[in-house]
């Protein structure tokens, strides 16, 4: 605008633009990597160029089960209407048969005694009413089958059959739908940052775990994973290579007891694949660690398994979660508004192999972390004093009535001094 009303030249406009966009450094974000496991435990995968999809009929119920609702509900309807349909034709063509669609039928039956296979089934509208009623055993008494055709008993039988199995399969799927683990697993939280600090003299990656319910899980097991791409040393590429990491559990059969929330420890040693990473190095590392929380319900005893993983950018270093239970009046409550709060605190930013090698480094750090801790205190208190000492001034200049009154004392000669207190 200013080179527009010829306050500055244009070329001098331009040139200073340029020179500001060479000074800026340009960074190009590295490109995000695809995660394996997401934050709610989907795994993010994709199955793509399937030949055999037969096989998923050969499990036709475990394929019901893992359908989406609106599927499973449409199959329902579905299978419903069909029998009924294909069963009201059937009867139809018995009724038909016998000659029970027949007009004249009706002033036969007035002189002399004709019965009909079913009564009153007079169309295939009422043949699919009465089919309806036969399967979901609904009898409103207007039609009934009777003894005249041996083939509509073999036709009710077979109705009978298939419908207690079209009951069974879909409320079976149905019922399986609403019980599965997963649905579970939903009250089952993780935080959603890890950290990694130091933990009896040891570097550790933690991360904590909390169950909102009160029924518990039941020989609950935690395992850690990394996940990354390797190259092998004969030149294959492993786009994921899984392994194991140990969790420190001081109870022998690695089973955790989730009545509150934990928090989970992994110590960095040697058998660590974080064994070689620093603090700096941490960013740069394409890896990502799945978290697999393991038990049985208590209610149902139905196994469950809840999941989610951390990636580089969601590890802090040299922090610490809060503590989150605490006693009140003889009740342990746990306060999940800072389920995932963290702390700063003292960690030597190398790596735990430099660590091992050489002890004096946490050392260091935590000398480093005692002086600046007294340090903060000092200045602390000595602001306080200042600031106690300035409120004090402040009311005595603001309050006349705390000004100490001056006392005037008479002597015997009656003489008169004044003193102040």
């Amino acid at each position: 605008m200013l080179a527009r009303k010829s306050i500055i030249p244009e070329e001098y406009v331009l040139a200073r633009i340029a020179a500001e966009n060479l000074r800026k450094p340009r960074i190009r974000d590295r490109p995000r990597k695809a995660r394996f496991i997401a934050k709610n435990g989907a795994c993010n995968l994709a199955h793509k160029n399937i030949r055999e999809q037969g096989r998923f009929l050969q499990d036709i119920f475990t394929t019901l089960v893992d359908l989406k609702w609106r599927h499973t509900l449409v199959i329902f309807t579905m299978s419903f209407l069909c029998s009924w349909l294909l069963f009201a034709m059937m009867w139809w063509l018995v009724a038909f048969a016998h000659g029970d669609m027949d007009p004249s039928t009706e002033t036969t039956t007035n002189s002399t005694k004709w019965t009909p296979c079913v009564t009153c089934v007079r169309s295939f509208t009422s043949a699919f009413l009465f089919s309806i009623e036969v399967q979901v055993t609904i009898g409103f008494g207007g039609r009934m089958m009777t003894e005249e055709c041996p083939l509509a008993i073999t036709v009710l039988i077979l109705q009978n059959i298939v419908g207690l199995i079209i009951n069974a399969v879909m409320l079976g799927c149905i019922f399986m739908k609403t019980a599965q683990a997963h649905r579970r697993a939903e009250t089952l939280i993780f935080s959603r940052q890890a950290v990694i600090a130091v933990r009896n003299g040891k570097l550790c990656f933690m991360f904590r775990v909390g169950d909102l319910r009160k029924s518990m899980i039941i020989s609950a097991s935690v395992r850690i994973q990394v996940v990354r791409k390797t190259t092998t040393p004969e030149g294959e590429v492993i786009p994921i290579h899984q392994v194991d990491i140990p969790v420190d559990n001081p109870i022998e059969s690695n089973n955790i007891f989730l009545v509150a929330p934990l928090i989970i420890c992994h110590v960095i040693d040697k058998r660590s694949p974080l064994y070689d990473i620093s603090a700096a190095d941490l960013v740069l590392q394409d890896l990502e660690l799945i978290v697999i929380l393991e038990g049985v319900v208590e209610t149902t005893g139905i196994t469950t398994q809840a999941r989610t993983s951390y990636i580089a950018e969601e590890i802090l270093w040299g922090h610490r979660f809060v503590p989150i239970v605490t006693e009140e009046e003889g009740v342990y409550a746990v306060d999940y508004s800072k389920f995932g709060n963290t702390v700063k605190v003292a960690a030597p930013r190398c790596s735990a192999r430099e660590l091992d090698e050489k002890p004096s480094i946490l050392i260091q750090t935590l000398q480093k972390s005692e002086l600046s801790h007294q340090n903060s205190l000092r200045k602390r208190n000595s602001m306080r004093r200042n600031n106690s000492i300035r409120r004090s001034n402040s009311m005595r200049r603001t309050n006349p009535s705390l000004i100490v009154p001056k006392v005037q004392f008479i002597t015997p000669e009656g003489s008169q001094s004044a003193s102040e207190t």
